[in-house]
């Protein structure tokens, strides 16, 4: 889910100084807000008693769609992080990155709800959060809050794109796996990129979600399943301990995190999640609703991580999928069932997440250019084609799972779920505080917006160089 009007920012006049806040929100199928009229000054604005969705959704839906976004292509590919990172090393570090990643969260959204009772408005996308935060910084920072929209905008479709080309490698990686079992055949995967490359094509000219829905509800069913099955496999024989590392090389770490913070972070679905909640309030807090859901979701990882990795050692594949054994005719029902119940889930889903993009690049920088109205609908099927033709041909280049998922998980999420937050909590707050919590938060933020850049400048170049090796041992 995602909303809509992206880089809507306040307009400054010669001295840097606001003279407007205007929030675009658009009405589409994912997310409806009214945008209720602005408060006279002297009433105490509450962004929460402002907003008006047409369906709110409860605490108990929140966390089912919390849930959701995180378990997909990433959790499959953990076990095979716990083997860059060990065992040992890699359980500590995805309860320490969970942490991290929640707090950076909680820090978003402490800052949204500040912005949105200062300008008084409702809600804000990410964007929008992250330009308003800079003109709330020191002066000098004013100048870069119409770019930084740009950059936000550009992380965040550089994401989405990074899943997709992410879904095309999983689905032609199980296929393969699939056919070349029944078939003793070893063909090429980028052949069966290529025969669902027009499927693919036709499900994002779906331009109403709604026709999605019952197919999301369907795979949404089978990868319940497939989890269950998968988890037979896993824990049908006595885990050992024997011949695993519980630490890995650290030149390896870099791949582990990357991979975790891929699968774990859900940025892209908390803002829209807390603006469609009943009770907003709710969300945050020791015990809220993101607490109580990302509790969940890292003792899930570590459990699928830890024991993915014991159960299969050095063997353990981008996919444990890729790992199931076929030693047996029920075996083989199993195995080869929950690879394409997996890759047809996975297929439904990429409709889904390249909507965020299509929704980014066509109604942010591409509508407004198209001045004849009578090729609108041609240009934007145009705009969806090649939104899909390029992750395809990204993934046909690097056709290398775990490695795809380090290299976005590292570039964008260190920035979009780490250092971004640190800087917007900063700027906003900066005035407000003194003395020791000044400084507290000060040196605090900079250590998280440190390690976010060492995160994207470290993680980044070893998958680039991970992704490089792997070509030159083919």
């Amino acid at each position: 889910m995602s909303l809509d009007g992206y880089g809507n920012i306040a307009f400054l006049d010669d001295n840097g100084k606001r003279l407007n806040l205007i929030d675009n929100y658009h009405k589409n199928e994912l997310m409806n807000i009214e945008v209720a009229e602005k408060p006279p000054k002297d009433e105490d604005y509450d962004p929460y008693m402002h907003r008006k969705v047409e369906h709110p959704i409860s605490n108990t839906d929140t966390i089912i769609h919390l849930l959701k976004s995180s378990f997909g292509t990433g959790i499959l590919a953990i076990p095979k992080a716990f083997y860059h990172a060990g065992w040992l090393l890699g359980s500590i570090s995805t309860v320490v990155l969970g942490l991290v990643a929640i707090y950076c969260i909680q820090i978003l959204l402490k800052v949204h709800y500040e912005l949105c009772k200062r300008n008084k408005v409702p809600c804000m996308d990410y964007p929008n959060i992250m330009s308003n935060a800079l003109l709330e910084g020191p002066k000098w920072l004013h100048r870069f809050a119409p770019y930084i929209v740009h950059v936000t905008n550009f992380f965040i479709l550089v994401y989405q794109l990074g899943i997709c080309c992410v879904y095309i490698v999983f689905i032609g990686d199980n296929i393969k796996s699939i056919v070349d079992h029944f078939t003793q055949s070893n063909t090429d995967v980028r052949i069966y990129m290529l025969m669902v490359l027009l499927p693919i094509i036709f499900i994002n000219w779906v331009r109403n979600l709604k026709y999605l829905a019952p197919f999301s509800t369907i795979a949404n069913a089978i990868t319940i399943l497939s989890f269950v099955i998968i988890c037979y496999f896993m824990f049908r024989e006595p885990i050992s301990l024997e011949g695993r590392r519980p630490v890995g090389p650290i030149s390896e770490f870099p791949l582990f995190f990357g991979t975790v913070l891929f699968s774990m972070e859900a940025i892209g679905v908390i803002m829209p999640l807390e603006n469609e909640m009943k009770t907003p309030k709710s969300f945050v807090g020791l015990t809220g609703v993101l607490n109580r859901a990302f509790a969940i979701i890292v003792i899930m990882y570590i459990g699928m991580g830890l024991f993915g990795y014991l159960k299969y050692g050095d063997a353990v594949e981008a996919s444990i999928t890729l790992n199931l054994e076929t030693n047996s005719d029920i075996d083989v029902i199993l195995a080869q069932s929950v690879k394409g119940m997996l890759a047809f889930g996975i297929f439904i889903t990429h409709g889904v997440a390249c909507y965020v993009a299509i929704d980014l690049t066509w109604n942010k920088y591409v509508v407004n250019i198209i001045t004849n109205d009578r090729y609108k609908l041609l240009w934007e099927y145009v705009v969806r084609t090649v939104l899909v033709l390029i992750t395809f041909l990204l993934a046909v280049a690097i056709p290398k799972l775990d490695l795809f998922i380090s290299l976005f998980g590292a570039f964008c999420l260190s920035m979009l779920g780490l250092a971004f937050p640190a800087l917007i909590e900063t700027c906003v707050f900066l005035k407000e505080k003194t003395g020791v919590a000044r400084a507290t938060m000060i040196a605090k933020n900079a250590i998280i917006g440190f390690f976010g850049l060492c995160a994207l400048i470290i993680g980044t170049s070893t998958s680039v160089l991970a992704i490089i090796d792997s070509f030159a041992q083919e």
